[in-house]
């Protein structure tokens, strides 16, 4: 990370507090300085000179935005008082106001769900675009929603040995190694498909891939312990589908990173369908890496 501050979408509701929380932690272990940031209200154009709603009074929604912000920083400071926190309202629809001045952060960190319609999906519009297009990384966190598992308390990594992927790690490493956490890196791979026979289950062929895909798992993670000798590292290769397996070890993990794009077909797509899947489905906050543009 080169940039010093960590930027955090906030809008009161219960999902955007836990991201602040989150936030706020990673400002602290890393040393860098908060930025609270809301998009402010934007009056509704009229249309040949007829307006159909009644606008509410912009001084007010101003006044009760800059409160909400003061609020939250209160609360931040009094959590993490060593930390540079400061405040932004932008008047604007989150997504572009918040992928705007992410564009020169080390971290964005937005709830799951906002404010606003649609609250039963799983994931917002405004967190998918951020994940989408932020050039930096981006965290999305939801509340636990089920009992932990084998994974709980770790950080847990998806591997497959696409550049992206070797940014997620970057990332997966040093976010154990400032939490505390063991690591835990994870290789999914899928049977091959015979289409004149169906799944292929011959142990022989599936041996010599278990062996492929554990060989491809240690050479992506050659080095990373030296760097890190103080992270407990887990290996583990599964056969599954990698958003399957994924989620089932997101229960009560500290967090799951995954490349923005892994290896595979539809190259141009911002957002890979593994890093989609586990944004919809995860139990725990979920880390979207891309790697450096050369």
């Amino acid at each position: 990370m080169t940039s010093t501050q960590v930027v955090v979408g906030y809008d009161g509701s219960p999902s955007s507090r836990l991201a602040l929380d989150w936030a706020l932690t990673e400002a602290r272990d890393r040393g860098l300085s908060l930025l609270i940031a809301h998009a402010g209200y934007v009056p509704t154009p009229t249309i040949a000179g007829f307006v159909t709603l009644v606008e509410p009074d912009p001084d007010q929604l101003f006044a009760a935005d800059e409160q909400l912000l003061t609020d939250a920083a209160e609360r931040a400071r009094a959590q993490a008082p060593g930390v540079d926190i400061a405040t932004t309202l932008v008047p604007g629809l989150p997504a572009p106001v918040l992928l705007e001045l992410l564009s020169d952060a080390a971290l964005g960190v937005v709830g799951s769900r906002g404010h606003g319609a649609f609250d039963a999906l799983l994931v917002g519009s405004t967190s998918l675009h951020l994940a989408a297009h932020a050039s930096c990384p981006v965290v999305v966190v939801r509340s636990p929603g089920v009992l932990p598992g084998p994974e709980a308390g770790r950080v847990v990594v998806g591997v497959d040995g696409s550049l992206d992927a070797t940014a997620a790690l970057a990332f997966a490493f040093q976010e154990a190694a400032f939490r505390g956490r063991g690591l835990t890196a994870l290789f999914a791979w899928r049977a091959p498909h015979v289409e004149s026979d169906g799944w292929l289950t011959d142990n022989a062929v599936l041996s010599v891939s278990d062996d492929d895909a554990a060989r491809a798992l240690s050479e992506s993670l050659s080095g990373w312990s030296e760097q890190y000798p103080e992270v407990d590292v887990t290996k583990r290769v599964v056969r599954g589908e990698p958003v399957s397996v994924l989620v089932e070890a997101s229960a009560g993990a500290e967090l799951v990173v995954v490349g923005s794009r892994g290896l595979g077909g539809f190259r141009s797509l911002l957002l890979g369908s593994v890093g989609h899947g586990v944004l919809h489905h995860a139990h725990s906050a979920v880390a979207i890496i891309r790697a450096p543009v050369s």
